[in-house]
C-alpha cells in the first residue's frame, strides 16, 4: 500500500486506460463534484472513465453530469474519491472494497485501504486535490470541470465559512471563477434553496432537540418516519447535520439519523473540540470539525455512548 504524491498519482492514472471512479454513499457535493471533474479530465486526455455510486445522486447535482454518457468499462482501474473507508461505499463495498487501486482523499482518518493513496488532509475538500491533478494530467480547466470543482469545495466548506478553509482554498476558487462559471447559481441551489419536504424535516428535527451539558451539546434526531412523512429524498437531508452546531453556545452539534440496526451519528464541533477524535472512539472518523460514526441499538444508547465520550473530553480540558 503506497502513499503517493500528486505527480505520482497523475502518472499512475495516465498509465491506465479504463478507469472507474467510485463515490461514497449518501453522496454530497464533494464526492460527486470531485468524481465528475476527474472523469471529465481523464476523458479529455483520451481515457475511458465512468462514475458510479451505491446511492442515487440527488437531483440538485444533475447539472454536474447530465451531459455525460456512462461508459461500460470491463477491465477497470478502480479509483475512490472522498472515501475514507470502504464501508462508505455502501452496496458497492462487496464488489469493489478489496479492489481499490487508488484512493484520492482529504480525511485524516483515512483507513489506507487502497493499493495506492493520494491523501492531503490539509485540503478543504477532495476537490482541491483533483484541481492539483489537472496540470500533471495534461487536462485543461474547462468550465464543466471548474463548476464541478467549485461545487465540491463550496459544499465541503459551507460556502467558505468553515475552519477547513485556507488561503489555498480561496486561490483555487478564484481560478475556478476566472473560467467563467456561475458561482452564484451554484450557491443558490446548494445553500439557499429548500424543498417543502426539507422544511418539514427541519421542523420535526427542531422538535426533537435535546440540550445536554447546559447547552454545550445539542442533539437532534432524524427518523425514518420523519423522512416518509415529509416525502423526502436523500437530497433533502444533505446539510441537516450543520443545524445543531449553529445554536449559540454550542461546542458540539449532533444529528442522529435512524438507519438499519442503529443510528448514523454526524458530529459537528466548534474550535477546541475535535470531532474526528471523538468519532474514532466509536469506530468512525472524519475531520477536526466534522466527523461521523455508527452506533448499534437504540437512540438512547447512541446518545449515551456519545455523551460519555464528549463529557470525558470536555472534563479533560478543564
Amino acid at each position: 500500500m503506497a502513499r503517493l504524491n500528486i505527480a505520482q498519482a497523475a502518472d499512475l492514472l495516465l498509465s491506465q486506460d479504463n478507469i472507474l471512479i467510485l463515490c461514497h454513499r449518501y453522496p454530497d457535493g464533494d464526492t460527486v463534484g470531485s468524481a465528475f471533474a476527474l472523469c471529465r479530465a481523464l476523458r479529455s486526455v483520451g481515457k475511458r472513465a465512468s462514475v458510479m455510486c451505491g446511492d442515487i445522486f440527488p437531483a440538485k447535482f444533475a447539472y454536474l453530469y447530465s451531459d455525460i454518457t456512462p461508459d461500460a468499462i470491463r477491465e477497470k482501474f478502480i479509483v475512490t474519491v472522498d472515501v475514507a473507508d470502504t464501508t462508505l461505499l455502501g452496496v458497492l463495498e462487496k464488489d469493489y472494497g478489496a479492489k481499490i487501486d487508488l484512493c484520492i482523499d482529504h480525511h485524516a482518518s483515512n483507513r489506507m485501504y487502497a493499493k495506492n493513496t493520494l491523501l492531503d488532509d490539509t485540503a478543504s475538500a477532495a476537490g482541491e486535490i483533483i484541481y492539483a491533478l489537472l496540470a500533471p494530467l495534461g487536462a485543461e480547466l474547462t468550465p464543466e470541470i471548474a463548476i464541478s470543482l467549485y461545487t465540491a469545495i463550496a459544499t465541503d466548506t459551507g460556502c467558505f465559512r468553515y475552519t477547513n478553509v485556507t488561503p489555498r482554498t480561496h486561490r483555487i476558487a478564484a481560478d475556478l471563477l476566472d473560467v467563467g462559471i456561475d458561482a452564484h447559481e451554484v450557491n443558490r441551489v446548494m445553500f439557499d434553496t429548500k424543498s417543502p419536504a426539507r422544511l418539514q424535516i427541519e421542523k420535526e428535527m427542531l422538535e426533537s432537540i435535546d440540550y445536554r451539558l447546559d447547552g454545550k451539546v445539542v442533539m437532534m434526531t432524524l427518523t425514518e418516519d420523519m423522512i416518509v412523512r415529509a416525502g423526502a429524498c436523500e437530497g433533502d437531508i444533505d446539510g441537516l447535520s450543520a443545524i445543531p452546531r449553529s445554536i449559540e453556545g454550542v461546542k458540539a452539534g449532533v444529528m442522529l439519523r435512524e438507519v438499519s440496526g442503529g443510528y448514523k451519528i454526524s458530529l459537528r464541533t466548534n474550535r477546541g473540540l475535535n470531532a474526528s477524535d471523538i468519532c474514532k472512539q466509536m469506530g468512525g472518523g472524519g475531520h477536526a470539525a466534522a466527523a461521523g460514526c455508527f452506533s448499534k441499538g437504540s437512540l438512547e444508547e447512541a446518545k449515551d455512548r456519545l455523551m460519555d465520550i464528549i463529557t470525558e473530553v470536555l472534563e479533560a480540558q478543564k
